[in-house]
């Protein structure tokens, strides 16, 4: 894997999460919420959190599932407002997201929307934690806090409360791995790297990330 001087450090991302009207923007739905952490060498360095009015209803399966109600979205800022902030916020870092497939998506839908985008690259703390975390009973967020012990007040389906427990799990996996391979700093493009190693050959990966 090449690296060269400009290479973010994974320790220095924003961890995002997206509440939503359902699966796929591909069939109209939008994004009701959004909740970020950013980090800087670690630490929290800021967050953002905004409900957004989709201009669609809620049904009750996702109420029931986050607590969002139409009530509550009918006086939100529209998603494009929301967005256009959002974007102005991950401006320049790196995005990591629990299962990032399904956030990405939203994402890159509702910034198209407004014709924004973003720089930096997107990796995903659920693939990265069935490697570092091989032996969980399963690789959802609310099983991988559990099994991490990770602080929570047992908030799920909101995504500030989301994307806090995946940055500190983000965390975790990096000094998990910074102990385990004597790793001096953890780039981010290794992380994204790691995701796609086969689990038998996660030691060799790293080992030759540590020794380039």
């Amino acid at each position: 894997m090449e690296l060269n001087s400009t290479t973010t450090s994974a320790d220095s991302v924003i961890v995002l999460d997206f509440e939503t009207t359902g699966m796929s923007p591909d069939c109209g739905d939008r994004a009701i919420e959004v909740g970020a952490v950013k980090l800087t060498n670690g630490q929290v360095a800021g967050r953002f959190q905004a409900l957004m009015n989709p201009g669609r209803r809620i049904n009750g399966f996702i109420e029931g599932l986050t607590g969002i109600s139409n009530k509550m979205v009918s006086s939100a800022p529209s998603c494009e407002s929301v967005m256009d902030q959002f974007a102005d916020f991950i401006e320049g870092y790196d995005l990591v997201a629990h299962n990032a497939s399904f956030d990405q998506r939203f994402l890159d839908a509702e910034l198209k929307r407004i014709g924004r985008d973003y720089s930096g690259g997107f990796a995903c703390s659920m693939l990265a934690a069935r490697r570092v975390y091989p032996d969980a009973p399963n690789h959802k967020l609310g099983t991988l806090v559990e099994y991490r012990n990770i602080p929570t007040d047992g908030t799920f389906h909101r995504a500030l409360a989301d994307a806090e427990m995946t940055a500190g799990l983000w965390v975790g996996m990096l000094e998990e791995l910074h102990g385990r391979y004597a790793l001096e700093s953890i780039p981010f493009p290794v992380m994204q790297g790691l995701t796609r190693v086969p689990r038998a050959g996660l030691g060799k990966f790293l080992e030759r990330v540590r020794d380039e």
